[in-house]
């Protein structure tokens, strides 16, 4: 059995290391307590702030809010928000089903199978992509991605065109396509920086197991690394999907600026909020100034409802990440 060291006032030295760890123990909560609560008093006051300028027009307003498709607060004020979210939320989901599969793999190539020299490059390399401010992505997408997509939608709407997405009547590169390819690749390096430190996070003794049962490099990944990694990857996508989602430049300088519902994706049309809103904020009326704040208030929510998505989904797939192991 250990004997407490003795120290010179008599106690023991167990003791007073516990007594210094519980001085420094409360302050901490305290402090911690208080950025969540100054947090969340934030988020409050920015939803507060964006009811309260939005409710003047949203009265004002002479269509429905939800399902009209037109945008004129400042002459008819009549406006919706439904062709705006749809924009949102399609060139959103396009862009991450474009880039995720390929962060993955990135990640998955630097962590697992790329020499540790090139490893560190590549790693530096998309640790810069990602800190690029986004109006260099709209740019390029501008100048160079709208003039090389116009073959390959025409390409796309000649041998695809009986499918719904690459149908319509006029093609060019000026397309919620195009906007989607932008946002696929200013998310990309988020995703794969995130994914790459989740996979190096793979417990060492779980590939080992796996390589001593005879496991080939891709079963190693497909059984150990994979569903360790999976809800690090669902989480880096969500916060992809939250930066497409709230993107304003980029997808300014290249969405049409129209107000319309349409799958057609290789067509001159498609908007979003945030590009709404940085088109319209400069020469909006009171009331077309609230309805932009309306229409942020409405983006302010889907982004809450998919960050509570992807914590419901990490919280499920927890379980089998092996994290807890």
């Amino acid at each position: 059995m250990a004997t407490p060291v003795r120290t010179r006032d008599g106690g023991s030295a167990l003791s007073r290391s516990a007594s210094r760890r519980s001085r420094g123990e409360v302050p901490f909560r305290y402090a911690s307590t208080a950025a969540g609560i100054l947090l969340l008093a934030i988020m409050a006051a920015i939803a507060v702030f964006l009811v309260v300028e939005a409710v003047p027009a949203l009265q004002a307003n002479k269509g429905s809010f939800l399902t009209t498709l037109t945008w004129e607060p400042n002459s008819t004020q009549s406006f919706g928000i439904g062709a705006l979210a749809f924009g949102t939320l399609i060139s959103a989901v396009l862009a991450l089903i474009m880039a995720v599969p390929v962060a993955v793999g990135v990640a998955l190539f630097i962590s697992h199978y790329a020499p540790r020299r090139m490893a560190g490059i590549l790693g530096y390399v998309i640790d810069l992509l990602a800190a690029v401010p986004s109006v260099v992505y709209g740019l390029w997408g501008v100048v160079f991605l709208v003039p090389f997509m116009q073959g390959p939608s025409e390409f796309l709407h000649e041998y695809l065109g009986f499918i719904p997405l690459f149908g319509g009547d006029i093609i060019t590169g000026r397309s919620m396509l195009t906007a989607s390819i932008v946002l696929a690749v200013m998310i990309l390096p988020i995703i794969a920086a995130i994914s790459r430190e989740v996979f190096l996070q793979v417990p060492r003794a779980h590939e080992e197991a796996a390589l001593a049962l005879g496991a080939t490099r891709w079963e190693v990944i497909r059984m150990a690394v994979l569903p360790f990694g999976r809800p690090g990857v669902i989480s880096a996508s969500m916060l992809g999907l939250g930066r497409a989602m709230g993107e304003t430049i980029a997808v300014a300088l290249i969405f049409p600026a129209t107000f319309g519902i349409s799958l057609e994706i290789l067509t001159p049309q498609g908007n979003s909020i945030a590009a709404n809103i940085a088109n319209g904020f400069g020469e909006a009326t009171p009331i077309g100034r609230g309805a932009l704040i309306a229409s942020g208030l409405v983006l302010f929510i889907i982004t809450l409802l998919v960050n509570m998505g992807a914590r419901l989904i990490v919280a499920r797939r927890k379980e089998f990440s092996g994290a807890a192991a």
